[in-house]
């Protein structure tokens, strides 16, 4: 019979305690993404690295070319990656796939990879991949979906910001409706006009309900669109502005804190995350879609499972579905859209909790396989017995 022993039983001594799990996080330029990355390492509770990589233009090449490779990392201003290598690797989106797979290659298949998001490259790859409806990955063992990203905002962090916050706020009459602006993606363009539409909507609400707006734009937010929304706005308001130079005065957190019902735009998941782990109302601000093309395949039998290989192979990008992630959503209470009653609210899923559980299988799963194995012949097969 086969029995795994731990290296010290085999000398003789007693086994000491495994080392902690090395971690690297892979950052990147968003920061909703590195949010994400950064919550979840927190919350492992392992030590880990946070490794800053900048790209240059051949991250534009398709990942299925790339393969396992840092040929797309800028070296000169990125952190340095070298050994030890680490056991666990964290990293999300379409660029950081290739230097999370030779990261992997470089420590001769040690390093598990979890991705977040999409990885646009062959998922078999990973060992985990941590996804949300928006994404349509495939179901396979080694995807997990997940409701919402995983970078709701942590109550200590929220309650830092309500000292600085709550005095420059308290002269706005209540209920505070907090209006989180996005922008343009792939999937919405916010123009001036549709600003518009945001800023009369926020400010009918704040007169049917008494209250005040506490309005914040974010990177993605046109400056022709910010104006637009602002010259719209007929209420009461405190308005933060988003600007590179002011992320010391970001009144973003304290928001999140403070307000009493939200209003999101329907482009960022990440800001849908947020406001929904509060647990108070929100309230989904949406409008049409960017055209997207269709795509060829879908015109033969059986399209659906061939668009859905290739999705997998990374061969074609998957398009982002927000519609589906706001049906979930709405079906289990936690989003409203505009005029709609509100619904019976369910609990919201632990999609943290439910990812570190599976990560921390996967490095037992890991830790294991590092085990010796010995194999004792029973005394009725021993030739000498």
């Amino acid at each position: 019979m086969n029995i795994a022993v731990s290296v010290g039983d085999a000398l003789g001594r007693p086994s000491e305690a495994p080392p902690p799990v090395r971690v690297w996080v892979l950052l990147g330029d968003g920061a909703g993404d590195n949010a994400q990355l950064l919550r979840l390492a927190e919350a492992l509770g392992w030590p880990f690295e946070a490794k800053r990589i900048r790209y240059n233009r051949l991250n534009r090449c398709p990942n299925l070319l790339l393969g396992a490779s840092k040929l797309t990392v800028d070296t000169q201003c990125s952190d340095p990656l070298a050994p030890p290598w680490p056991d666990l690797v964290i990293g999300a989106s379409r660029r950081a796939a290739p230097l999370a797979r030779w990261i992997k290659k470089q420590s001769v298949g040690r390093s598990r990879l979890v991705h977040l998001l999409h990885a646009q490259a062959p998922l078999h790859h990973f060992d985990l991949v941590v996804t949300t409806p928006q994404y349509r990955l495939p179901e396979r063992s080694n995807v997990l979906h997940n409701l919402l990203p995983l970078n709701a905002a942590q109550p200590e962090v929220l309650e830092s910001s309500v000292a600085q916050w709550r005095r420059r706020l308290e002269h706005l009459p209540r209920p505070w409706i907090a209006v989180l602006v996005g922008g343009n993606s792939s999937s919405y363009r916010l123009d001036p006009s549709t600003a518009r539409q945001l800023g009369r909507f926020t400010c009918r609400t704040a007169r049917e309900t008494g209250g005040s707006l506490l309005i914040s734009s974010s990177p993605r937010t046109p400056p022709d669109a910010a104006d637009a929304l602002l010259a719209a706005v007929q209420s009461p308001a405190y308005v933060y502005r988003w600007q590179p130079t002011t992320k010391d005065e970001n009144a973003y957190l304290a928001y999140l804190a403070l307000a009493d019902r939200f209003i999101v735009t329907a482009d960022s998941a990440s800001m849908l995350a947020e406001a929904c782990s509060t647990g108070r109302p929100v309230e989904l601000f949406d409008w049409t879609p960017r055209r997207q093309p269709k795509r060829l395949l879908r015109a033969f039998p059986g399209s659906q499972r061939l668009e859905e290989a290739l999705i997998y192979w990374g061969i074609i990008k998957p398009k982002r579905d927000f519609q589906a992630l706001h049906r979930e959503l709405m079906k289990r209470g936690l989003l409203s859209s505009p005029g709609q009653t509100e619904s019976l609210r369910q609990a919201k899923p632990d999609d943290l909790a439910r990812t570190v559980t599976r990560i921390r299988g996967l490095m037992g799963e890991a830790e294991s396989e590092r085990q010796i194995p010995f194999t004792f012949l029973s005394p009725s097969t021993d030739p000498d017995s």
